[in-house]
């Protein structure tokens, strides 16, 4: 067992932008709590948490990484994550880890659309979070401009607990202190500002603080914690994680750890966790009434445990996870999603990088790995007795629209292919793929170019396949607008026994998303109840391959009310033929449509470029939802637009912008297409169909 207990332990990732200097605070991290001797350079490939080959030939951050200190008798787990947009999902995996999400913002450049992002989804993933402005050395920063754009940007909650002194090489604490003058104003201002918030947590505190107008520092700590918790308060610290005059010197560091291990929530003090029964939609599970379990950071009570990191290299997989309650040890038996069969966990590992050593077990609270368990994928839940499948309820990532058709360059390849990326989509919660069965395409999608372009590397120098790419065909889907019926009789009669069944139904549509529904509301024995199944199946068939364009169908009800059957010709397969032309004769009547999906992108470009981009978006057939400007003369323009019109955007913005620009896209929802585009898309499928 570990010397120190879950009360000692402290979980953060390390959130932002890219550039933001993430890597190199957590190596000055490392140092100060005394896990390394020398300071890594990530321009050299020398940091802990930048250790794979592709990481260290881009000189940024690509996958999370998981290192750990000791300071001051407590375990700092860290948890260093990518910051470019296309590598969301693996800064976003890690906040399901740990109780505090830490916003790392370049002093330099402050806040851009990737960073607001971020921390939205850190308040989604029920973390608390902080703010570290780095790099505050550096040229031309403004730390009073940027604490306000902060502050107008994030929200006033945002209070810094520490402040830059002698022009950012010295810090001073403002949550314990109030003496003297920061290089942004009065300590004695910014020390009123963080304790008024605090006090806002407690009537009594309050009423002391309007009383007397101070608080003994040792009544807050209680209320700073739910503060945190609660969102009213968002700490921010100040470094300079890496001088750029002296690699070796940072500045903050020290005052960061510090506040973690004095402040920040250890397992014991940080929101609840809660797991969801998949599958229940009626929300009767395990637990309370609405599905859901809350997990106990308690070692004594039985494991729960899920995996938010998996690596597949020449030694196996291993399965990087936070333990959320129990304590999993060497040689325990667990139940791994909803596998029947117990699995044994030979070996347990605390990890530094990419360096892993075994231990005797993890209590609740910390995190581990585990090597050579094939079952164990990303975001299964590890428990000590059977169960139905569980998974976090704050699991959630971006969709990955950003697609590329992939083919074999060698003969022979698919089956590899398939298998390649099974691993890779076992590591990655935004990675997608999908053989269209229309177009009998293989399609990989991804957050973007970027992010597709790693996945393509590494099948190329990991597994030793090449592809060839090409854009994909868009995924249209089919559904119904109105209401209507369909009826037809199938009767084939070829000598002995033949073939009879009529069908009669209704189709209306349904809510965008709720999918296919299927009712028998026949009465009498109008149809006997052994056919129905094959009608139903008669009916799924066009539904996968749609009516009028060769797309998927969705979101439609389909009644079965009536019908006739022969005591003799009536068979399941006459039955699955009526069904089958009666759906497709209803859904001609009923104002069939073509949905496209629409995706909501935001734009960050040069603001002399904004009117360029609305223009250009509202030329895609883009609805403009809001423009914001940001610091840097950068402008960010939101809106909806058919992927159809997007789907190459990449190659368009740098037209428009000359490289100046970037943006992020997310599926939004599906919509008709416009009558001339349904036209368009119908007729290229008609000279399939008779091809074929």
């Amino acid at each position: 067992m570990p010397a120190y207990t879950t009360k000692d332990i402290h979980n953060i990732a390390l959130i932002g932008q890219a550039h933001s200097g993430k890597t190199s605070l957590t190596e000055a991290l490392l140092k100060e709590g005394g896990a390394i001797h020398h300071l890594g350079l990530v321009e050299k490939g020398t940091t802990v948490s930048d250790f794979t080959d592709e990481e260290k030939a881009r000189g940024s951050s690509i996958y999370n990484a998981v290192v750990h200190c000791d300071y001051r008798g407590k375990r700092i787990n860290i948890i260093d994550t990518p910051g470019a947009a296309d590598f969301a999902g693996q800064a976003l995996a890690a906040l399901l880890a740990v109780e505090t999400g830490v916003l790392v913002i370049n002093a330099m450049t402050g806040l851009d659309p990737n960073t607001r992002r971020l921390f939205a989804r850190a308040a989604e993933a029920n973390v608390c979070r902080m703010i570290v402005i780095n790099k505050i050395d550096g040229d031309n920063v403004d730390l009073e401009t940027l604490i306000a754009s902060i502050q107008e940007g994030l929200g006033p909650e945002c209070v810094p607990v520490n402040l830059p002194i002698d022009g950012g090489k010295r810090i001073v604490d403002c949550f314990k202190n109030k003496e003297g003058k920061s290089d942004i104003g009065p300590v004695d201002d910014w020390h009123t500002a963080i304790v008024e918030r605090v006090v806002e947590m407690d009537d009594e505190l309050m009423q002391q603080y309007l009383e007397k107008g101070e608080v003994e520092i040792e009544h807050l700590h209680e209320p700073f914690e739910a503060a945190m918790r609660e969102g009213h308060l968002i700490p921010i610290c100040f470094t300079c994680a890496r001088s750029h005059l002296d690699a070796n010197v940072n500045v903050g560091v020290k005052e960061f750890l510090d506040f973690a291990v004095d402040l920040a929530p250890n397992p014991l003090e940080g929101r609840p966790r809660r797991l969801l029964k998949v599958g229940d939609a009626h929300g009767n599970g395990n637990g309370s009434g609405n599905g859901e379990i809350e997990m106990a950071p308690d070692p004594t009570k039985p494991v729960l445990a899920h995996t938010f990191k998996v690596v597949n290299d020449r030694f196996g997989k291993m399965g990087v996870f936070r333990v959320h309650q129990g304590t999993v040890s060497k040689d325990a038996t667990v139940f791994i999603g909803d596998h029947k069969k117990p699995t044994k966990i030979a070996h347990v590992h605390e990890v530094q990088g990419k360096d892993h050593k075994e231990i005797d077990a993890a209590i609740a609270g910390d995190i581990a790995a585990t090597l050579k368990i094939e079952e164990l994928d990303l975001g299964e839940v590890l428990q000590s007795m059977a169960n139905s499948r569980l998974k976090l309820a704050s699991e959630k990532y971006p969709e990955p629209m950003y697609g590329l058709a992939v083919e074999s360059k060698k003969r022979g390849d698919e089956q590899k292919i398939a298998d390649a990326l099974h691993k890779l989509k076992s590591e990655d919660p935004t990675l997608k793929f999908e053989r269209n069965p229309i177009t009998h395409e293989l399609v990989v999608r991804g957050l973007g170019e970027q992010h597709l372009r790693v996945v393509l590397d590494k099948m190329k120098h990991k597994f030793g396949l090449e592809v060839e790419t090409h854009p994909p065909k868009i995924a249209y889907k089919e559904t119904i607008l109105g209401k209507a019926e369909g009826h037809h009789r199938h009767k084939k009669q070829t000598g002995g026994a033949g073939q009879f069944g009529e069908v009669y139904l209704r189709v209306e549509p349904t809510p965008r998303g709720t999918g296919f529904q299927y009712v028998d509301d026949t009465f009498g024995g109008s149809i006997p109840k052994q056919y129905i199944p094959a009608i139903e199946k008669g009916i799924r068939t066009v539904l996968e391959t749609g009516c009028i364009a060769g797309y998927p169908m969705q979101d439609i009800k389909v009644s079965v009310y009536d019908g006739k059957y022969h005591d003799v010709d009536s068979k399941e397969i006459a039955f699955f033929t009526a069904g089958k032309r009666a759906f497709i004769d209803a859904v001609t009547k009923a104002k069939p449509a073509i949905l496209e999906p629409v995706v909501m992108i935001e734009v960050t470009v040069p603001s002399k470029h904004m009117g360029d981009i609305t223009g250009d978006l509202s030329g895609k057939r883009g609805r403009i939802q809001g423009t914001d400007m940001l610091t840097g003369d950068l402008a960010v323009v939101k809106a909806l637009v058919p992927l159809a019109e997007v789907a190459n955007y990449q190659n368009q913005l740098k037209s428009v912008t000359g490289g100046q620009g970037s943006y992020s896209m997310e599926l939004s929802h599906y919509d008709p297409v416009p009558g001339n585009v349904q036209a368009q898309i119908a007729a290229q499928w008609k000279p399939r169909v008779e091809e074929e």
